[in-house]
């Protein structure tokens, strides 16, 4: 079996696409399910924030794997095959493993050196282990990672090289001035009160705006987080309002931070130039194609940090939950091509992005009645509010092009090496793990020998003297542990080099080993080292015993 990743982020596709293929919460459970089921597939992880959909499986067959889980994404998230597959990057067994523990680092986020995607690593795991999905290497390459990501950002500066993603998004409405001297005493309004809200309500709050609205479609989550604002010890003012209070607080705001759960605009450009005009007191600006208010924020607000949020579908996307049809072995074959000539693994680049239509931070306008803030994906504001006069609106796609030009910390290059290390180290582990239930089933089958030849030895001199019986059965064993000593070390060493794996191999052959007694070793094994979620012990029998399940 083998680790291979098939995927779409902000690098591969514009972001149009990556709003349409959002995963829910059930859609996610929905694809761990079908992908253990397929065929060439044993485990399976999805890893879904806010600008990546990566689906992490076990499989024994890459190119009926790469179709399969591609097939699988696309049936899922609601976007063609066809229409998919440009935009998808396929990485394999070591490039595999390099791929997932450069993103626990940061190093493929938005803004590198983001932190907050670990949380997101930690809850993918825990999903796959309570839908057991995730088998000895899904449970082994997720837990490295997030060892690998909290040494990058212990043992270098990667923090410096990159900042959360709302004051990212503050210093681009900032423009030329920081962000604490730009926000001083001003009106901030937050629509949402989910963890990336609240982070952005406390970001506001220490940079030294003078008041923060709270608005959320459940009136209690909004009232606790203003009151833990007023209670933070920053002195700002925070209170409360409902959803449908918004448009009076817009013309009241000096900037305004959107992340909700809606599937549809809370904002759209109407609404923000009626803001403006009710603020300014100017006849509102008509932009073009506006008409009714679609739905408000929906009331799961989404911790929509870079690398930090389960993503909700897109409202234009039709089809989700029809099937794809199967692709024939021509088409999957020109597929696979597209996918493998789309991973950077073999040198190919990330697909075109449409360009944006917001100015540089350099060009902010000097007049600017409101500014907006939009962390949501799907947005949440209308990108006509672009051509809202006085208005500046920075939303995902705008920090992706402002974040491509962002300097470079030298920090980067010491996690780059963190990560090559631990990728060797990692396949070396795992390939030493191959070989292990061979070497435990020769050392089994050795120590059955020196049974068996003691009892003979017992039936032939039934005089012999405990005291005798013990020192000769101590010497043969002694005997048998020296002669294997050195070949079962020497074979772990090799195993563990790449290309070793026909190590494990040789040796059953040699001895002529059972393979259900190194079967058996290996099940033994997954019931000692697999972990199990909280409240599912009762299951892990049945977890382990699914041949479709947990082999590695």
């Amino acid at each position: 079996m083998s680790l291979l990743v098939v995927g779409l982020s902000h690098r591969s596709a514009p972001v149009s696409v990556l709003e349409r293929a959002a995963l829910t919460a059930e859609a996610q459970a929905e694809l761990l399910h079908d992908t253990v089921a397929a065929e060439p597939a044993a485990e399976a992880a999805v890893l879904a924030t806010c600008n990546r959909i990566e689906l992490y499986a076990d499989v024994d067959k890459f190119h009926a794997g790469v179709a399969e889980l591609s097939t699988l994404i696309a049936r899922h998230s609601g976007v063609g095959l066809e229409e998919l597959t440009p935009y998808l990057y396929v990485h394999y067994e070591d490039r595999a493993v390099h791929h997932l523990f450069s993103v626990a680092c940061g190093l493929d986020s938005m803004v590198v050196g983001e932190g907050q995607i670990l949380g997101q690593i930690k809850d993918s795991l825990a999903r796959a282990q309570v839908l057991h999905t995730a088998g000895r290497l899904l449970n082994d390459l997720f837990q490295q990672a997030l060892r690998v990501g909290k040494r990058a950002h212990s043992e270098t500066g990667i923090d410096r090289a990159g900042q959360s993603l709302v004051t990212f998004g503050l210093e681009q409405l900032a423009g030329r001035e920081p962000v604490d001297v730009w926000a001083k005493g001003k009106r901030a309004l937050v629509i949402g009160a989910g963890s990336m809200s609240s982070l952005a309500a406390a970001t506001l709050a220490r940079s030294g705006v003078g008041e923060v609205v709270i608005a959320n479609r459940t009136l209690e989550r909004a009232e606790r987080l203003a009151r833990n604002l007023a209670e933070g010890g920053t002195g700002v003012s925070a209170r409360a309002v409902a959803m449908d209070a918004v448009a009076a607080e817009l013309t009241r705001a000096d900037v305004a931070v959107s992340c909700t759960g809606a599937t549809g605009l809370v904002l759209t450009g109407a609404d923000v130039a009626a803001a403006v005009a009710g603020r300014t007191g100017t006849p509102a600006p008509t932009v073009p194609g506006q008409g009714g208010t679609p739905p408000a924020g929906g009331e799961a607000d989404r911790p929509c940090a870079e690398e930090a949020c389960v993503l909700t579908p897109g409202g234009s996307a039709e089809g989700a939950d029809a099937a794809e049809p199967g692709i024939g072995d021509a088409t999957a074959y020109v597929q696979h091509g597209a996918l493998v000539d789309n991973s950077p693994a073999v040198g190919g680049g990330a697909a075109p992005r449409t360009a944006t239509a917001v100015a540089p931070a350099h060009a902010v306008p000097r007049t600017v009645a409101l500014a907006l803030l939009d962390l949501a994906m799907p947005r949440d504001i209308d990108a006509a509010a672009h051509r809202v006069e006085h208005v500046r609106l920075v939303d995902i796609e705008s920090l992706a092009e402002a974040s491509a030009d962002a300097p470079m910390a030298a920090d980067v290059d010491a996690v780059r090496t963190i990560v090559s290390d631990e990728v060797a180290a990692f396949g070396a582990a795992q390939r030493a793990a191959h070989i292990t239930p061979t070497v435990v089933a020769l050392r089994t089958m050795a120590a059955s020998v020196v049974t068996s030849e003691i009892a003979r030895l017992d039936g032939r001199l039934p005089e012999l003297g405990d005291k005798e019986r013990a020192e000769i059965t101590q010497t043969v064993r002694r005997v048998v542990d020296k002669l294997l000593h050195a070949p079962t070390v020497r074979v772990k060493q090799l195993a563990s080099e790449p290309g070793g794996a026909g190590y494990a191999d040789a040796l059953r052959t040699l001895f002529d080993l059972d393979p259900e007694t190194v079967a058996a070793v290996s099940r033994a094994d997954h019931l000692r080292e697999v972990p199990v979620a909280p409240g599912n012990q009762n299951d892990q029998h049945d977890q382990n015993d699914d041949p479709k399940r947990g082999r590695a």
